[in-house]
């Protein structure tokens, strides 16, 4: 096995020419692509979202365009595409910006369609492939072309990819998650392990953040170490085991306050959640994991006996938010 060269270079470091510019290309990530697409090779880019723009805000202030319905965000589907409600799918006519009540907006996050199109422009009679949600590629050959693909649909390459491009890397460490660094970092490594010997890695994210170095340094081992390190001085999982419980607000009181005293347990919230509901999260040490577990599904089997208002209760949930 072999790892690949990888550089870390940001969004504001982009390339002199115009065709790189107009496709959001670093200098680094606009020259691998041009090596390799010239010497024959398929060039892998990861875009952490799908759909075209699937995130707006306003021009003049950059506050979120959201739905005058349920304010869930507003998204384009296609260049000349009406924007719609990514929640309730409602269009959006005549959107006025709540804050200054400006009418003009810009992508604040760009998805796998609108990229592949602006590179189809900076490379011109570049085959463009795309993998996603829509189709997934398994297989691609050895030639020169743009793959573009979301996380987790990368396709593999015949001799492996001539370079591979990891894009907005703030928007895959953006999300306000525990997890946000590990899965972004595991990501990385995946798409990082399709290139080719030789070939570069360009991560468009700022090089001095713990999981962009991780990755220049091909070091996965490392950056779990440190992760496991911080958590276990913070509290949380793995060296913890946790529970959320979610509902109405009275009715995830009711619940706590029905568990046993003797089962250890803090209590993180309640915070507010979505649709006036409220969530809250319950930490044990590991050792008492068993005792909790038990205790929430006895619980849980006390409410649905009574058929109280509902609780939705998951144990070491993936995301804690």
């Amino acid at each position: 096995a072999h790892a690949p060269h990888v550089d870390g270079t940001s969004d504001d470091q982009l390339a002199r020419d115009p065709q790189a510019q107009a496709a959001r290309l670093p200098a680094a990530a606009f020259d691998a692509a041009r090596r390799a697409l010239a010497d024959g090779a398929p060039v892998l880019v990861q875009v952490p979202r799908r759909g075209y723009v699937p995130s707006l805000a306003c021009v003049r202030d950059r506050t979120p365009a959201r739905c005058a319905h349920c304010a869930g965000p507003l998204s384009s589907s296609s260049a000349d595409a009406v924007l719609a409600c990514r929640w309730c799918g409602r269009p959006a006519v005549d959107w006025r910006c709540p804050t200054c009540d400006g009418s003009r907006l810009r992508s604040s996050v760009v998805g796998a369609g609108r990229t592949a199109e602006e590179l189809g422009r900076a490379f011109p009679g570049t085959a463009v492939r795309t993998s996603g949600r829509d189709g997934v590629l398994a297989q691609v050959p050895d030639a020169p072309a743009l793959v573009i693909s979301t996380p987790g649909a990368e396709p593999v390459a015949d001799g492996g990819y001539g370079a591979v491009l990891l894009l907005d890397g703030w928007a895959a460490l953006g999300r306000a998650d525990l997890r946000t660094g590990e899965e972004a970092l595991r990501r990385w490594f995946a798409a990082a392990a399709l290139a080719r010997r030789g070939a570069r890695v360009v991560c468009v994210a700022d090089r001095a953040l713990p999981p962009v170095q991780a990755l220049v340094r091909w070091d996965p081992a490392g950056a779990a170490a440190r992760e496991l390190a911080e958590r276990a001085e913070l509290g949380f999982p793995p060296v913890v085991r946790m529970a959320s419980v979610s509902g109405p607000p009275a009715a995830v009181a009711e619940f706590v306050t029905a568990l046993p005293d003797h089962v250890r347990r803090d209590v993180l919230g309640p915070v507010p959640a979505a649709d006036g509901e409220e969530r809250l999260l319950l930490r044990a040490p590991r050792a008492s994991g068993g005792q909790l577990a038990a205790a929430l599904k006895a619980a849980q089997g006390v409410r649905s006996a009574r058929k109280g208002s509902p609780v939705r209760v998951e144990l070491d949930p993936r995301e804690l938010g």
